[in-house]
């Protein structure tokens, strides 16, 4: 079976369930932004990074799968995302422990890996912006879940940023 369909060929594609919509619906652009951004995480971990956070990105790849999956109308299991939610907040506390208090701003840099943490982290931004565009406001459970995860996702690669390029951050003073 070949990989093209041509059912997009003019300009629409499928949700899950068959509805057809416009590949600039706002929806198409939030989970083009989540494919996205959990490419760049793949790049990411064909870097030397630990292996805990090599494993880490690699599961959150997979969280940002199911996330896609509810945005193109699929019945997946969300409400679990919450435990991560939770597990990116003690990762961030143990991690700047070992960091620099941050009284600036500081240049994305440093080494490669820190600046591919910034720019994960900014289309990361990005694409919480642009599922709060789908969602805006009176927000299900599930995408309470979403857009919490995405927020604290961006949080976890800005200190993961820092902690691979500690020592050759380059500050802002303003």
């Amino acid at each position: 079976m070949p990989i093209y369909t041509r059912t997009g060929d003019k300009g629409t594609t499928s949700l899950f369930g068959g509805k057809r919509i416009n590949k600039y619906d706002d929806r198409v652009e939030a989970y083009g932004s989540a494919d996205e951004l959990t490419s760049y995480l793949g790049l990411l971990t064909t870097e030397k990074l630990t292996p805990s956070h090599k494993k880490l990105l690699t599961d959150i790849q997979k969280d940002i799968y199911k996330m896609m999956g509810y945005m193109a109308n699929a019945k997946v299991p969300i409400v679990d995302l919450t435990r991560q939610v939770k597990s990116f907040e003690q990762i961030i506390d143990k991690l700047s422990t070992k960091l620099s208090k941050l009284n600036s701003f500081i240049l994305p840099g440093g080494t490669k890996i820190s600046a591919e943490f910034q720019v994960v982290r900014t289309v990361c931004r990005r694409t919480e912006r642009n599922v709060s565009k789908v969602f805006k406001k009176d927000l299900t459970e599930e995408e309470y879940v979403i857009l919490q995860y995405l927020n604290r996702l961006s949080d976890l690669l800005f200190v993961l940023a820092r902690f691979y390029g500690k020592g050759k951050e380059t500050v802002v003073k303003l």
